[in-house]
């Protein structure tokens, strides 16, 4: 089953009188369950694709389904309760709120939607990655690898069906990454969620059900990985 699907996807910006395009008619569908790797030099369009894919951004031309509904044409009250209903979000610079503890950063999306159960959710979650004894602690009194498992666990809460991770080992050292990759897709197989992730390592890549490959702006290459 499909639960995304990219058609034409535009992207230009404006700068002065210029239009400068960073994404070039981009078409691909994502099955339910589905790891997809989007690699591609810096530059070459992959985040702005992400973007694109999550309704965080609008494209210039062309349009994004999840799940049968057309994402580019809800407003923006529509598509803020949709995509914290449907999508989890896994960043490279951890993005949590500073002057929330840990346990309220996982908190936050469940308590947008007023779920009476965000709490022992939340709790489930630091437990599973292994940092109950930190849910109290502030992002500042947080390591690196800690912060990216306080992300996940966020990106989680709600269940969501499709997850998307911009370089989400990219401010980690080896031994860091290596733990958030195996603990992200163990509770991707866990939940049967489908993971769009924008990386720039081949051994992730390798990973993969799937990569698609960008260079400026366009798909140049797709690989189906062997499982």
């Amino acid at each position: 089953m499909t639960v995304l699907e990219a058609q034409n996807l535009t992207k230009t910006y404006a700068i002065g009188d210029r239009q400068i395009p960073v994404l070039g008619d981009v078409s691909f569908s994502v099955s339910a369950g589905e790891f997809l790797v989007v690699a591609g030099a810096s530059g070459s369009g992959k985040t702005t694709l992400l973007t694109l894919l999550s309704g965080l951004d609008r494209p210039t031309a062309g349009s994004v389904w999840i799940e049968g509904t057309d994402i580019t044409h809800l407003s923006e009250d529509e598509l803020a309760p949709f995509r914290n209903e449907t999508m989890g979000f896994v960043f490279q610079s951890f993005h949590l709120v500073p002057s929330l503890n840990a346990l309220e950063n996982v908190m936050f999306p469940a308590e947008l939607r007023k779920d009476p159960d965000a709490p022992k959710k939340a709790a489930s979650l630091m437990e599973r990655v292994g940092l109950s004894d930190r849910r109290d602690n502030f992002p500042h009194q947080l390591s690196g690898g800690e912060k990216q498992r306080v992300a996940l666990c966020r990106a989680l809460i709600n269940d969501p069906r499709i997850i998307f991770a911009d370089e989400p080992t990219g401010n980690l050292d080896s031994e860091n990454s290596a733990a958030i990759l195996k603990l992200m897709l163990d509770l991707r197989e866990e939940r049967g969620a489908t993971l769009v992730m924008v990386t720039h390592s081949p051994e992730i890549a390798a990973t993969a059900d799937r990569t698609i490959t960008l260079t400026d702006g366009r798909i140049t290459g797709e690989q189906r990985h062997a499982a």
